[in-house]
């Protein structure tokens, strides 16, 4: 249900591309958009990873360097079937991780060293497990792919405005037969729609990590007690390296310091919610 939950949204989310290049440019339009969709994934798809690795200003390390983050990677990816991620340490106080690769044999996982001073072995455990059940579940790549697809819906949007700044929008019979109501209406609503869905597929890979994590691990109380040591650090200590548009990977949000943005449009479900459900699951222990 939740594979196919998620691949309902991306359907939705490139319905909406389409329809929003048509409204706003009709044909051109509709043949822009796909051709926008198109670049932009590729884009993501192949640079993503060194996008967020550099912006964060994170590390390559080796085992010499942080053996106890080695001997939790490699124990946990043995257990999962999965490639060692490449491994990487940001020079950050505020604790946090993320995980990011097309898929698992181009997976890469970053920590801060806050996090490594912060959290014990258990603690560790439930977040690596956290970040690898992302890199299982080819996230990374979901996450780019909607948030390509929305960035798209808002770059149609706002020349659709620049269009209607200076211009309007095509003939007048077009108009008249509803047309350019239908595209306004796109202009505006568009966007929002976009936003609302991508927001909800990643608070959806968020919840999904946490119970496939948990259940790596065989239970749920090193990542639960993880959540609330994170979630109170980065309330207190500004997050300086991890970039905005990389905060949506990590395992819980950044703190830039400052204004915080509403729950309503965060990337991350509540960690109160998260912890909730953590709480609620059922392991049956492996024999």
């Amino acid at each position: 249900m939740k594979i196919l939950k998620t691949g309902v949204l991306l359907i939705v989310l490139s319905v909406l591309l389409v329809l929003a290049g048509g409204a706003i440019g009709g044909q051109n339009g509709l043949k822009i958009a796909l051709g926008i969709a198109v670049l932009m994934n590729g884009v993501s798809y192949f640079f993503s990873d060194k996008i967020a690795l550099k912006s964060s200003g994170a590390q390559p390390v080796t085992r010499e360097q942080v053996p106890r983050l080695y001997a939790v990677m490699e124990r946990l990816a043995a257990k999962a079937s999965l490639p060692v991620p490449k491994l990487y340490v940001i020079p950050e106080p505020a604790p946090n991780a993320f995980a990011t690769g097309r898929n698992p044999q181009h997976a890469s996982v970053a920590v801060t060293e806050g996090l490594l001073e912060l959290l014990n072995d258990d603690e560790l455990e439930g977040v690596i497990a956290h970040e690898l059940s992302h890199v299982r579940n080819y996230d990374i790549l979901i996450s780019s792919m909607a948030a390509t697809l929305a960035g798209a819906i808002t770059y149609l949007a706002s020349m659709g405005r620049f269009a209607l700044i200076f211009g309007g929008y095509g003939r007048s019979d077009d108009r008249d037969r509803g047309g350019g109501l239908t595209a306004l209406l796109t202009i505006f609503l568009a966007p929002i729609a976009a936003l609302i869905l991508q927001l909800f597929l990643s608070r959806t890979r968020e919840y999904s990590a946490d119970e496939t994590g948990a259940r790596m691990v065989g239970q749920p109380f090193g990542l639960i007690s993880a959540l609330q040591k994170l979630g109170a650090y980065n309330q207190r200590i500004p997050t300086t390296s991890v970039s905005p548009s990389t905060a949506a990977l990590c395992i819980v949000k950044p703190w830039f310091g400052g204004g915080t943005f509403s729950s309503l449009f965060s990337t991350h479900p509540p960690l109160a919610d998260r912890i909730a459900a953590l709480r609620e699951m059922t392991i049956v222990p492996s024999r």
